[in-house]
């Protein structure tokens, strides 16, 4: 079993989901979201680096997955969001872990086999893939969703380097 922590960036609020998975099976090990309480924004950025370090040192993930910055209409938000981002990564890399990154569209796709899927169709498939039933917000489930494409995507590809 592969330990994966998925990872759904935000200025504001980081999802984060911890799953193991063999690439067929996979179980939630644990989720929630980095919730930045400081006004200034290097200070959020602080805070999203100390908060995904805690979630690394509790869960020593095997290998992590990142959502890619999409371009959006505000180019004030793309820049937040890509410095969130960076934030993540650097917590990551630190531990010298191996980060993979995602495009929404490809989680998506891979999920729920659409990459135009609205946020509560990709949620109600990490529900059914994980068997999880109760609250959980739209960031925590998009970062799962991350986790489980990854391990999926990236089982497949072992399979097929393997078959070779």
């Amino acid at each position: 079993m592969t330990r994966v922590l998925g990872i759904d960036p935000g200025s504001r609020v980081t999802g984060y989901g911890v799953i193991e998975s063999d690439g067929v099976r996979s179980r939630r090990l644990d989720s929630g979201c980095i919730r930045t309480l400081s006004g200034d924004f290097p200070d959020r950025l602080g805070e999203i680096f100390k908060g995904l370090r805690a979630v690394l040192g509790q869960w020593q993930p095997d290998e992590v997955a990142i959502e890619q910055v999409f371009v959006s209409r505000n180019a004030s938000s793309a820049l937040k969001l890509g410095q969130a981002r960076g934030a993540a990564i650097s917590a990551v890399v630190t531990l010298e872990l191996p980060v993979f990154e995602y495009t929404p569209a490809a989680v998506k796709q891979g999920l729920v086999g659409s990459g135009r899927a609205e946020k509560e169709q990709v949620q109600h498939m990490v529900r059914i893939i994980l068997g999880l039933q109760g609250k959980m917000g739209l960031d925590e489930s998009d970062a799962l969703a991350i986790a489980l494409c990854h391990a999926h995507s990236h089982a497949t590809r072992r399979h097929i380097e393997g078959a070779q």
